[in-house]
């Protein structure tokens, strides 16, 4: 069995992977393009955090980076944002299916959708089907 600190670990290190390729998504959407100043920006770190956390990404084939060009998701970056909404959009489902407010399941979806197992998720997601279905 894995060591429950490992596995913590990975997770954070996975979740940072994730926020950022959320949000790179998230404003291209909205600004046509991602830079590293947006990404400060939004999660409230310095720009040298970012730009550290964007060679990572770069390195293990999530982002793509010129000099003086905005930010771009690989398709690995894109499949690996698509995956973090799936898993955020049914750990939301989950909460909200149990009665919690819209606003207190966003904030913890968000938290939850990283260090969720799998096999956690897809009973969340059983749930969830069963619930509309009985509705």
């Amino acid at each position: 069995m894995q060591n429950r600190f490992d596995r913590t670990r990975q997770d954070h290190r996975q979740e940072r992977a994730e926020d950022y390729v959320e949000l790179i998504e998230a404003l291209i959407a909205e600004r046509g393009e991602a830079r590293a100043a947006y990404l400060a920006e939004r999660l409230a770190v310095s720009q040298v955090t970012v730009s550290k956390t964007l060679q990572r990404l770069s390195r293990e084939g999530f982002v793509s980076l010129a000099p003086y060009r905005s930010i771009l998701l690989t398709e690995k970056g894109a499949e690996l944002a698509a995956s973090a909404r799936a898993r955020h959009q049914i750990v939301l489902d989950f909460l909200l299916s149990l009665g919690v407010s819209p606003e207190t399941a966003e904030v913890d979806a968000e938290g939850i959708e990283h260090h969720v197992s799998e096999e956690t998720l897809a009973a969340m997601s059983a749930s969830v089907v069963s619930r509309r279905e009985g509705a």
